[in-house]
């Protein structure tokens, strides 16, 4: 008689769990007798699941192998970097790819039933959504596979099981997993919410139960503000999702956010592949994402896993998925899970060597996770000796003026490489950055041996990384990647708040003597080379030629003439009536001054009046006026809010620069407005 073995003397001897044993002795999958009431495994079972390619889902059956399909047309529901890097894989793969207006009209993003009929127009048999709005919407996946179309990702009731906050936290709470006290009520009201505020009591979080992105979310510290913040994340949320349901949770100070990625297959068996550290954020937007979390205790490393585990077995989950947590020293607490490929997975790949996409496309063929490679063992002896890696994402926004969305055209490019560096970008030379654009451009990578290694990499890569043409988050990446309480591994969902700026960045950012004079060389050059033109803009007789320059609101008188020594060490780019300098990370644009004429005077005239009895009201961004929250006439504190704009799917609030009376309203609600265009001035 075969020797006999426990269920988790049988998960260890094959590297899985004990529960995903238990799961295949109730399916009958893995025979097993009743002995004194407990299970017992016969030990020459257990061989099937013994091979390099077994793992925790157990041996592929005949009919399971015979009814694996290969995907050979992919359509990419998406643009930007997520669908550069999902057709990298399905051309490796030999799968021919599809996207958006690639071979017909362009398609608009946001209108599932057009995407669905493109699909079926380029003949795909797969679609991906890669992330964002199509990626968790159920009504759109039960869409694409009533269309005859294998939709990679989980099941539409796995997507609305999960998918909803709100019926995320009744879920994880249903499976023993810690969730912050908090409301999920169908009631939507503002009087149930108020109420249901009141007994949570403040701080609170306002959060969507649809989407995901920190789009919507707003913190309340006094409950007097949240009528305001539940009108505006509503607001928000129908923009992004088209769902304006909310729910409340009680605000966790300082927590540190960490993610698990899972993975399962079409046949009930998952795996997981370790954590991601997601704290460095601002505004609910991570901003720096790295595996393994760093000073992560091993026991909370195993108890959020298995949490994340459970919680996806329980929606009968399949693919790739995220299950989020705040963590409070030892104490995690379920947040949401992501049910789609996440924007950070690429630091998972790196870590345990694994292509999340390729794994994608396998699953939704039919394989199964041995089949994939994809066993538990394998996966944790990956991460053991897979050393670090860290990821930041580049932006198209203002780190120093508030982290305002910044618009223009990509000029120049130059991206690094070398050891451990990847990088994931969407964009190209000529691209043309607008309101309705997704502000993230890239996401740049290192991997190493360990972490002191991957950040070394990482800061040398944004050292050796160059946009220009438009304002991004480059110089503020370079900074955050070398401070010490990233370098030290303390970060914590607040640490940005109290961080940023530090407070001599006024100096670091001030523009260098000799970029005056490099950009007043640049302008007043021929187009075809770059040498002084004594008969350009500047020339003077019986004396040096010089220019008047203007960037980033200064404007200056240069000599122009041969650069001094060291000081043509920038890079740069002519478009157009501007030259764009690299300045430490952020291109800055130089123009020649326009001379003076009457309205410049006029314009100079008004400043001085609002100096000296009113002030204005300016837009800090380009956008579009979402609503008003003032009228002429109205007293106003300052602080007090103005107007709400909105670009790229976020809002941002314009208050008042100081008390007194709004004496015009100079805009009205939809309205489209530039930046610095005057929205309103008020009467100290």
């Amino acid at each position: 008689m075969s020797d006999e073995v426990s269920p988790s003397q049988a998960a260890m001897r094959i590297g899985t769990t004990t529960r995903t044993i238990q799961r295949w002795i109730a399916g009958g999958r893995l025979p097993a007798r009743r002995v004194g009431g407990r299970w017992r495994v016969a030990s020459d079972a257990l061989d099937a699941f013994a091979t390099p390619e077994a793992s925790a889902a157990g041996p592929a059956s005949p009919a399971i192998a015979a009814n694996v399909r290969p995907v050979h047309a992919l359509f990419v529901a998406n643009r930007g970097e997520i669908a550069t890097r999902i057709r990298r894989t399905a051309e490796r793969l030999g799968i021919s790819t599809y996207d958006p207006g690639s071979d017909g009209p362009a398609v608009d993003l946001l209108d599932g039933p057009a995407v669905v009929a493109a699909a079926r127009a380029a003949g795909a048999d797969a679609l991906h959504p890669g992330y964002g709005f199509l990626a968790e919407s159920a009504d759109f996946a039960a869409a694409v596979e009533a269309a005859g179309i294998r939709w990679v990702g989980p099941p539409a009731e796995a997507i609305r099981a999960i998918g909803d906050k709100a019926a995320a936290r009744r879920l994880a709470a249903g499976n023993g997993v810690p969730t912050l006290p908090g409301t999920d009520g169908a009631d939507q009201t503002d009087a149930a919410l108020v109420a249901a505020a009141a007994t949570i009591g403040a701080p609170l979080l306002v959060k969507p139960t649809a989407g995901g992105g920190g789009k919507g979310m707003r913190i309340v510290r006094d409950l007097a503000h949240l009528p305001d913040a539940l009108a505006s994340a509503r607001r928000e949320s129908r923009a992004a999702f088209g769902d304006d349901r909310l729910l409340l949770e009680r605000l966790l100070e300082g927590p540190r956010h960490v993610e698990v990625q899972v993975l399962f297959d079409a046949h009930g068996n998952g795996v997981h592949l370790g954590e991601r550290d997601c704290s460095l954020q601002r505004r609910h937007q991570k901003v720096l994402e790295e595996t393994p979390g760093p000073g992560l205790d091993d026991a909370v490393r195993g108890r959020m896993a298995d949490a994340a585990l459970r919680l996806a077995a329980a929606v009968g989950y399949r693919s790739a998925g995220t299950c989020e947590f705040l963590l409070d020293r030892d104490r995690f607490y379920f947040l949401e899970m992501n049910t789609r490929l996440q924007v950070e997975h690429p630091v998972t790949e790196l870590v345990t060597g694994r292509d999340l996409v390729a794994d994608q496309l396998r699953i939704v063929a039919g394989e199964t996770l041995p089949a994939i490679g994809a066993n538990q063992a394998a996966i944790d002896g990956a991460m053991a000796s897979g050393g670090h890696a860290v990821e930041v994402r580049l932006y198209a926004e203002d780190a120093e003026d508030g982290f305002l969305p910044a618009m223009g055209r990509i000029e120049a490019l130059r991206w690094p490489s070398g050891p451990g560096i990847r990088v994931d970008a969407g964009i190209e030379v000529g691209a043309k950055i607008g309101p309705r654009f997704d502000p993230m451009l890239a996401k740049i990578v290192a991997a190493g041996r360990n972490r002191e290694e991957a950040f070394a990499r990482l800061g040398r890569a944004l050292d050796h990384t160059t946009v220009l043409g438009l304002t991004t988050n480059l110089r503020f990446l370079r900074w955050l990647v070398r401070q010490p309480v990233v370098l030290d591994g303390q970060a914590r969902i607040d640490t940005l708040d109290r961080i940023w700026p530090p407070d001599d960045w006024a100096e670091r950012a001030a523009i260098p003597a000799d970029a005056w004079g490099t950009a007043a060389r640049l302008l007043t050059a021929p187009r075809d080379a770059p040498q002084v033109d004594p008969f350009a803009g500047g020339w003077r007789l019986n004396g040096p030629a010089v220019a008047r320059v203007s960037a980033d609101g200064q404007e200056r008188a240069v000599i122009v003439g041969a650069p001094a020594a060291g000081s043509d060490g920038f890079e740069w780019v002519r478009a157009g009536d501007a030259a764009h300098l690299d300045l430490a990370g952020c291109s800055i644009a130089f123009r020649l001054a326009a001379p003076p004429d009457v309205d410049r005077a006029a314009r100079a005239a008004a400043a001085h009046h609002h100096a000296g009895g009113s002030a204005p009201v300016l837009a800090p961004m380009p956008g579009s006026v979402l609503a008003l929250h003032v009228a002429a006439g109205d007293t106003v504190e300052a602080g007090d809010p103005i107007a709400t704009l909105e670009a790229m799917k976020m809002e941002h609030v314009v208050a008042a620069p100081t008390a007194g009376r709004i004496a015009e309203l100079l805009v009205r609600a939809a309205d489209q407005v530039t930046r610095s265009q005057l929205l309103a001035t008020i009467e100290a």
